[in-house]
C-alpha cells in the first residue's frame, strides 16, 4: 500500500494479521432490547472493551508499526478529541515510540488522564483549542516544525485498513456476513475501512453510517461532492465531531452505495441511558450512536441481522447529569419556563395549587426580586410525569393571571441552560 493509493480488502487482511495479539477480540453479543423492538437479529460489536475502550487502536497501531526505524525515531505526533489518542499512546508505549498528542479542551479529563495513563513514559498530553480542529492545526505545526510524524486519525489508508478489520472480524465471528452494519461516523475511517473490505468481500451488506446531527460532515461531502467544511459543529459527541471528512475516508465511501443517518444529541442521550440500564454498557456518546439509529426502521425483512459497532465507552460520570437533562427533554419530559409573578402574597402558592399539575415537579426555580413592586420574573424547570401533560400544564397557565414565555429548545437562553 502507499500512501496515496486507497485502501483495499487485502490491505484489511494484512492489517489484521499485524494486530493479532495486540488488539482484543471483542465479544458480539446478541442484544435482546434492539431484537425485540426491530425484529431483527441485533448484534453488538463490543469494541468500548478494547484495552483503550474504543477501537482507535486498530488504526492507529496499524500505521505506526509499519513506519522504519529512522522515521520512528523522529517521533510521532496526532491529534485527537480522545480516543484516537488513547489508541496511539497504546502504540507508542508497545513500540516503545515517543509521541506528543494534542487534545482539545472540551475532551474530557477521564480521556487525557487516560490519555497519559496508557502512554506510560512515552507520551506527552497537550491541551490546545475548543475543537478537534484546533488541536488538529496545532498538530501539524508541530510535525512541520519537529519532523515528527503525524498520525492520522482517520485520513490514511494505513489507518483506514487498521478500522476496517472490525468488518472482518464481525463475519468471521457471525460466521457469515450481516444484513446489514451499522457504524458511527465522524471523519470517517471506520465507515470507509467497512466499505474497503465489505465492498470486496462481501458486497451484499448493507452499511449504514450513524452521525450527529450537529456534526453530519459526511452527509454534507457526499451532497456536496467532495469534503467540505462544516461552519458549525457542536462538540457534544466529542468522538464524532469532525467539521470536515478525510479525502481517503471520502473516496471509499463516495458511490459505495452506503446509507447515512442523523442523531440528534437528546435521542443519543436517551440510547446511552438504555445502554447502561438495560444492558449494563457504559458507551460514550459516539458509542451509542449506531443503536441509536435503529430508532428509525431499517426497511430489512424480519429476522435479518445487524450488527451495530458500539464504538467507545470513555465516558467520564461527571457528564452524566448533563445527559439525563438532554434525555428528559429528548423525550417531551423536560419544559423551561420565564414565568412574571405578581409581587403579592400567595401567588407562589396560587401557581402551586392551580397550575402545577399532581405529578409534575419543579426541577428548577430561580427567583430574583427586582425593585418592580408589580411583577417578578421566575426561570422555572418542570419535569412531566408523560410528555402528554404539557398540554394540560400549557392550559392552566393560559388560565392563570401569570405573564409565561416558555423557553424553546435552540433558543439562545435553552443552550445558556444546557
Amino acid at each position: 500500500m502507499t500512501d496515496s493509493a486507497p485502501a483495499t480488502a487485502s490491505d484489511v487482511e494484512s492489517a489484521a494479521g499485524r494486530l493479532a495479539g495486540i488488539v482484543a477480540r471483542t465479544p458480539l453479543e446478541r442484544n435482546t432490547y434492539w431484537s425485540s423492538v426491530t425484529g431483527y437479529e441485533v448484534w453488538l460489536k463490543r469494541e468500548d472493551l478494547q484495552p483503550v475502550r474504543s477501537y482507535k487502536i486498530r488504526g492507529a497501531y496499524n500505521f505506526i508499526v509499519q513506519l522504519d526505524e529512522a522515521t520512528r525515531a523522529r517521533g510521532v505526533v496526532c491529534a485527537s478529541a480522545g480516543n484516537h489518542a488513547q489508541g496511539v499512546a497504546m502504540a507508542c508505549e508497545k513500540l516503545k515510540v515517543r509521541g506528543r498528542i494534542f487534545v482539545p479542551g472540551t475532551t474530557p479529563r477521564q480521556k487525557r488522564d487516560r490519555i497519559a495513563a496508557i502512554g506510560s513514559n512515552q507520551v506527552e498530553v497537550i491541551v490546545v483549542g475548543d475543537s478537534y480542529d484546533d488541536a488538529a492545526a496545532a498538530a501539524d505545526a508541530d510535525a512541520a516544525d519537529t519532523g515528527a510524524v503525524l498520525v492520522p486519525a482517520f485520513d490514511h489508508p494505513r489507518t483506514i485498513a487498521g478500522q476496517g478489520t472490525i468488518a472482518l472480524e464481525i463475519v468471521d465471528q457471525l460466521g457469515r456476513a450481516p444484513d446489514a452494519m451499522v457504524v458511527p461516523v465522524g471523519g470517517g475511517g471506520l465507515i470507509s475501512g467497512s466499505c474497503a473490505w465489505l465492498g470486496e468481500r462481501h458486497p451484499g451488506t448493507r452499511i449504514i453510517g450513524a452521525e450527529p446531527l450537529e456534526a453530519a460532515s459526511m452527509a454534507a461531502a457526499l451532497a456536496a461532492g467532495k469534503p467540505v467544511r462544516l461552519e458549525h459543529t457542536d462538540p457534544f459527541v466529542d468522538g464524532a465531531a469532525v467539521a470536515r471528512v478525510g479525502r481517503h475516508t471520502f473516496a471509499l465511501v463516495e458511490g459505495s452505495g452506503i446509507e447515512l443517518r442523523t442523531v440528534s444529541d437528546g435521542r443519543l442521550c436517551t440510547e446511552m441511558l438504555r445502554l447502561y440500564q438495560s444492558d449494563g454498557i457504559i458507551a460514550e456518546p459516539a458509542g451509542a450512536l449506531a443503536t441509536a439509529a435503529l430508532d428509525v426502521p431499517l426497511d430489512l425483512a424480519p429476522g435479518s441481522t445487524v450488527v451495530c459497532v458500539v464504538s467507545g465507552g470513555n465516558n467520564d460520570i461527571s457528564r452524566y447529569g448533563e445527559i439525563i437533562e438532554r434525555s428528559l427533554i429528548d423525550q417531551g419530559l423536560k419544559h423551561y419556563f420565564l414565568v412574571n409573578f405578581p409581587q403579592e402574597p400567595g401567588a407562589l402558592r396560587r401557581f402551586l395549587d392551580e397550575v402545577l399539575g399532581p405529578d409534575d415537579d419543579i426541577t428548577l426555580f430561580d427567583y430574583v426580586k427586582r425593585n418592580n413592586r408589580e411583577a417578578g420574573p421566575a426561570l422555572i424547570g418542570i419535569e412531566l410525569a408523560n410528555p402528554d401533560d404539557l398540554h394540560a400544564l400549557m392550559s392552566r397557565f393560559a388560565d392563570s393571571p401569570l405573564g409565561v414565555e416558555r423557553v424553546e429548545p435552540g433558543s439562545p437562553m435553552f443552550h445558556y441552560l444546557l
